[in-house]
């Protein structure tokens, strides 16, 4: 099921089958029938990991969401709540629970925390008086999932939140805790790198967590050379950008979670010879999105122009091989031609279903709004009038725009500017508050608190050094057959890949006035490894990095890092990890107070 896990450098299978182990070992210890009780947002990342089919293996019979009021009726002995560790679901929990034994059932309760137990909430249990009721109470450490052959995801939506405006560094101990998983499966990291507050966190507790299990030694032989630990906030600017990949445009304009995306159904309606479009579907078209689809594989980190020449490339393979049944004369060649024809008729189906997607972001991506938008996005990075009001945002406030669109612009200009002069920044507030409600004063205080809109400390304006060092506008960059990762952005080098691909070659001493430029600390550690497990490279191997980005990643700067892996004087892979897969928009919603309450 999940063979492209195990397709890249670092067999990904590993982590997913050691995930599933513990959750059968857990669901053995519930004996006979079983009902699983979801947080709805846990569905998600367990999908990834184990399909219902396994959990039917283990007497599992109904799965309900977790809601309040009555269970739905279940001919089952054990019901079981899988749920994060939050109070608010501990109260659903509890009137769960009531209602079960005011109809006098004979059920055993349990309870999963997913990723970790939580005290807070096992108190909150007891004041509701239902702790007693459960017969186990455990946690399962899903920390790191894999999303696919070289991507981890925590799925840890709030960790930016919590750890820039809440000062909860929650995530950062679930972070390390993950890595130290991690190291037991696949060896002791020797060399750890880092660059920000929450990077030094992390690695501080890393480093206690082994002193702590100094007694057992890890024998396994490392696969990972290199951890580079990076703090979002050191390069805020990239989520604010649109996307200009593929796999980006489809998640700026349509999301994907959980590797899923949604769909309008009308481009995706079979018709049929000579009847009407009476029958459209009306439910959203659901598809699955990772490399073990090969077309998606191919295109997903293209630059969105490149995508239409290799469609046409695709369909004229596609359709070169179904002509070969022409050619098909002895028993032999027909039989050859049968057997590859599931191959192809799924390639030809993945084709249909990426050209549909693609006309769907064409019609968007050659819009004037868009490409106003992406005009002004490109003035702010080279640097052009990011010291005055824009007109573009105002005129766009002016319309109504929706919310997130203003918010990403100026904080776009805020963070090309190192702030904004604050008559500028209050002209902007007044503008938005007055257009779009006067609630938003609190998510402009987050925005200022998170270091995305802030007014202007210092006169010294930092980013155009920061951008001319390390080469972060390119111009005329070659979308078509990209040699310099700043493709993605069609001109922009993502900063945190530059810190990236800097350190690879020539290392960051080379940069040291820059870094000290950005916020926070960087560093190196390095971790002894025991006798005999030292590597030894054999000539032209490539190294192994794990980036690991605090705070989100989007999917733009994972395909600017598979592009370097895929260089061929590179010399190093890379295998990513997040505590979210995020963009601008599901970003800045992250730190508004009541988003649902936006404007339209």
């Amino acid at each position: 099921m999940a063979a492209h896990l195990s397709y890249g450098r670092v067999n990904l299978n590993i982590l997913r089958e050691a995930a599933r182990k513990e959750l059968r070992e857990f669901l053995d210890k519930c004996a006979g029938s079983k009902a699983i009780v979801w947080d709805d947002y846990l569905t998600g990342p367990f999908g990834l990991i184990a399909q219902y089919s396994l959990l039917k293996e283990h007497e599992v019979e109904k799965m309900f969401t977790l809601k309040g009021s009555k269970l739905p009726p279940a001919d089952v002995k054990n019901i079981i709540f899988f749920v994060r560790p939050r109070l608010e679901l501990m109260d659903i929990i509890a009137e769960n629970v009531f209602s079960e034994d005011k109809s006098h059932s004979s059920r055993d309760f349990h309870i999963l925390f997913v990723p970790r137990r939580s005290l807070l909430c096992e108190q909150r249990l007891k004041e509701q008086g239902v702790l007693g009721s459960f017969i186990n109470i455990d946690e399962y450490i899903l920390d790191l999932i894999p999303y696919d052959g070289d991507l981890l995801s925590m799925e840890y939506e709030s960790a930016f939140r919590e750890c820039y405006l809440e000062n909860d560094q929650t995530s950062l101990y679930h972070t390390a805790k993950g890595l130290m998983t991690l190291q037991a499966l696949y060896g002791t990291i020797p060399q750890i790198y880092g660059k920000g507050d929450c990077a030094r966190h992390v690695a501080n507790m890393m480093l206690r967590m082994k002193r702590e299990f100094s007694g057992s030694q890890n024998q396994i032989l490392p696969v990972f050379d290199t951890l580079l630990l990076l703090d979002r906030n050191v390069d805020l600017l990239t989520p604010l950008a649109t996307q200009l990949t593929y796999e980006g445009l489809i998640d700026e304009i349509y999301g994907i979670t959980n590797g899923y995306v949604k769909l309008p159904p009308e481009k995706f309606a079979q018709k049929k010879q000579g009847e009407g479009s009476k029958d459209l579907p009306t439910e959203p078209k659901k598809l699955q999105l990772n490399s073990a689809e090969e077309l998606y594989a191919e295109i997903r980190d293209k630059n969105f122009n490149a995508v239409g020449a290799a469609l046409s490339k695709k369909a004229k393979i596609i359709s070169a091989a179904f002509e070969e049944r022409h050619n098909a004369k002895t028993v032999g060649e027909i039989k050859q031609f049968v057997s590859q024809l599931p191959h192809m008729q799924a390639a030809r189906s993945s084709l249909a279903n990426h050209t549909s997607i693609a006309e769907l972001i064409k019609d968007i991506t050659t819009s004037e709004a868009f490409f106003d938008n992406l005009t002004v996005e490109q003035e702010f990075m080279t640097g052009v009038d990011t010291d005055k009001v824009n007109t573009y945002i105002e005129d766009c406030i002016a319309q109504k725009d929706p919310l997130i669109k203003i918010l990403r612009l100026v904080c776009m200009q805020s963070v090309c500017n190192n702030g904004l002069k604050q008559k500028v920044l209050d002209y902007y507030k007044r503008e938005i508050l007055q257009t779009y409600g006067y609630e938003h004063i609190l998510t402009l205080n987050n925005l200022e608190k998170g270091g995305l809109l802030k007014p202007q400390t210092s006169s010294r304006n930092n980013y155009p050094t920061i951008r001319k060092t390390l080469k972060l506008w390119m111009e005329d960059a070659n979308e078509q057959n990209p040699n310099d990762i700043s493709y993605v952005y069609s001109g922009y080098a993502p900063l945190s890949i530059r810190l990236t691909q800097v350190l690879a070659r020539p290392g960051w001493r080379s940069i040291e006035e820059v870094l000290k430029m950005l916020p926070g600390p960087h560093f190196e550690e390095r971790q002894q490894l025991p006798a005999g497990l030292h590597k030894k490279r054999q000539q032209g191997e490539n190294r192994t990095t794990l980036v690991f980005f605090l705070g989100g990643v989007t999917y733009a700067e994972i395909a600017a890092l598979r592009f370097l892996s895929q260089m061929e004087d590179g010399g190093m892979e890379y295998i990513i990890a997040t505590t979210k897969l995020i963009n601008g928009t599901t970003w800045i919603k992250s730190l508004m107070d009541r988003p649902e309450s936006q404007a339209p």
